[in-house]
């Protein structure tokens, strides 16, 4: 019969739902379409790994932004498509220039950001056209819509990685505060009974590793459902 895997356990939620209560909201671009706003604090968010900012619009409302190299108390930070190109404005991607540094940037008009949020991260405006071509830190090439709004400059907290790990009770509370999986055990190193990948004379999957989508909860593991990969006819 064997175990059952991790995923099906964590599928349940109990004690694997995820800590609300430490992040410090939902970063979104607010829905208006131009807004002038005051760095009032920079606080560290512990569901994040980059910096949190907390602005003051000019029509009275907070909201929490992913805070930019170099971001300081008290800056001013101006939505608009006439805003200048400088660290922390947001515009869209049709008015910002080639090989301008972003981050934050929607995928569609109107979701509030979601490409390029880890810190130190930023992405590069490499041409226009019908549609804005982006490079993402991967090195991928993506076109969005001229539209998208992105923010100007890389994000803080770009050092994160440089400092080692020495104890793994370190790496433990970190992964804790984000509700990430950590350990994470290789399928191929566990026995037959904790996972389809486990068991042999030497660590290997041992059977195709690519599984239907309709596999019953007990043998969906490796490659899900894959599909080749396409590329754009232009």
């Amino acid at each position: 019969m064997g175990k059952r895997l991790v995923q099906q356990r964590r599928g349940k939620g109990g004690i694997y739902k995820s800590p609300s209560h430490r992040f410090r909201g939902d970063i979104r671009y607010p829905n208006i379409h131009d807004f002038t706003g005051t760095v009032t604090d920079i606080v560290h968010d512990p569901g994040r790994t980059a910096p949190v900012a907390n602005i003051q619009l000019n029509n009275g409302k907070k909201i929490i932004a992913i805070a930019n190299e170099g971001l300081r108390v008290e800056q001013q930070v101006v939505m608009s498509p006439g805003a200048p190109i400088t660290p922390g404005n947001v515009l869209p991607l049709s008015s910002i220039p080639e090989g301008t540094r972003i981050y934050n940037i929607e995928i569609t008009p109107g979701d509030g950001g979601k490409l390029v949020r880890a810190a130190g991260t930023s992405a590069t405006i490499t041409g226009h056209g019908e549609k804005t071509t982006i490079q993402l830190p991967s090195g991928q090439l993506k076109s969005l819509q001229s539209n998208c709004k992105a923010t100007i400059g890389m994000i803080a907290g770009g050092g994160r990685t440089d400092s080692p790990i020495y104890k793994a009770g370190k790496h433990w509370h970190m992964t804790r505060s984000s509700a990430k999986v950590w350990p994470s055990v290789r399928g191929v190193a566990m026995n037959p009974v904790d996972h389809p990948h486990g068991g042999g004379s030497h660590q290997h999957v041992g059977k195709p590793s690519t599984v239907s989508r309709n596999a019953p909860p007990g043998r969906k593991v490796g490659r899900l459902s894959p599909q080749k990969k396409r590329k754009d006819k232009r």
